[in-house]
């Protein structure tokens, strides 16, 4: 359902000011105009300085982390839809059903209120979206030049069935790697407007939630060994932290990693290897050999998955290498790189 945002209460001003002489007022007016009309919940209604929350009868799990994006705007999504799926992939990936998720915000002095509205009317949306309720948070003003525009940190509590575990130690030579779908777009989204390239196919970033995808997989029977999401540093970073954490080696076909066409052609006019793009809605799987056909189709059915792909296998090697089989039937080690191909877009 989409979200409007009504405001009970005037704001003062149409840009965010700094609260001089303790300033409550205008974070008063924040709360009341802005914040709690977007996320709404009993939760929240109770105005205290932390959230009770139900105990769901399971273990759960926690992650935090900070978005600071830039450009906020992108094609495909923005820096509020970002944080919250971000997050909730993060539990995704621990196979946690994601539950409540708290916002924090530091804001330049200067920076619009209607653009404020903007991106947590889009947090809003997409936490309806992955169903879980932003609970509670905090906002902050610094002097202007002091930030950039907004900064958003957002973290999330889910609650993980059974005795379900899922990471690094627990992928297994003979193990299949999945990829849910093509790499690199959100990268090549957020680069193309930061830097003003219009490229002659227009590329939106992947920004989606995830935990539909989990779900499927364990709902179908589909135990994975480990899972990521292949943000920062894209589908080589990866393989190669797995591959290093779980002490395994990882061969991958590169003809079977799906590109499309407009990332293609955007990485190799800038010299970049899309293998190493961020993507910011594909994860990876590994899952037991058996088990990879129908983890891709059970992919494949659900929205988001349906590029699902086998794309290697789990070998020996204590070493955590990853070989890539390349287009021209050649061996090569794909490794971290030492730096980062692109600035820093999530």
């Amino acid at each position: 359902m989409a979200f409007e945002l009504n405001c009970p209460v005037p704001l003062r001003h149409e840009t965010i000011q700094m609260a001089h002489g303790g300033g409550g007022r205008m974070m008063r007016d924040l709360l009341e105009a802005v914040m709690l009309p977007a996320f709404r919940n009993d939760t929240l209604e109770s105005r205290h300085d932390s959230a009770l929350l139900p105990d769901p009868g399971s273990r759960l799990a926690f992650t935090t982390d900070t978005y600071v994006v830039r450009p906020r705007f992108f094609p495909g999504g923005d820096i509020g839809e970002l944080a919250v799926y971000g997050t909730v992939n993060d539990l995704a990936m621990a196979g946690a059903t994601p539950r409540f998720l708290s916002v924090g915000m530091i804001l330049e002095e200067g920076y619009p209120i209607e653009e404020l509205r903007r991106v947590v009317a889009s947090m809003r949306r997409a936490a309806d979206r992955c169903g879980v309720a932003i609970v509670t948070g905090d906002t902050k003003v610094v002097d202007k030049g002091k930030g950039d525009g907004i900064y958003i940190n957002t973290a999330g509590i889910g609650s993980v069935p059974g005795d379900l575990v899922v990471g690094p130690g627990q992928v297994r030579p003979g193990d299949a790697v999945i990829l849910s779908g093509d790499v690199g777009r959100h990268g090549v989204a957020v680069m193309s407007v930061r830097e003003g390239i219009a490229f002659q196919t227009p590329v939106e970033s992947d920004c989606a939630p995830l935990h539909g995808l989990v779900r499927g997989l364990l709902d179908g029977g589909v135990t994975p060994h480990c899972l990521r999401d292949a943000t920062r540093g894209g589908l080589a970073a990866v393989l190669n932290e797995i591959a290093t954490d779980g002490k395994v080696g990882v061969e991958v076909v590169e003809a079977a990693v799906p590109v499309v066409p407009g990332v293609e052609g955007a990485c190799e006019m800038l010299g970049l290897d899309p293998l190493y793009v961020a993507c910011e809605g594909c994860l990876v799987a590994f899952v037991a050999g058996p088990d990879a056909d129908r983890a891709v189709i059970l992919l494949r059915a659900r929205e988001g998955g349906e590029g699902a792909v086998r794309i290697g296998t789990v070998v020996e090697d204590g070493r955590g290498t990853v070989i890539l089989r390349t287009r021209l039937g050649t061996r090569r080690i794909l490794d971290l790189l030492s730096g980062e191909q692109l600035p820093r877009i999530c």
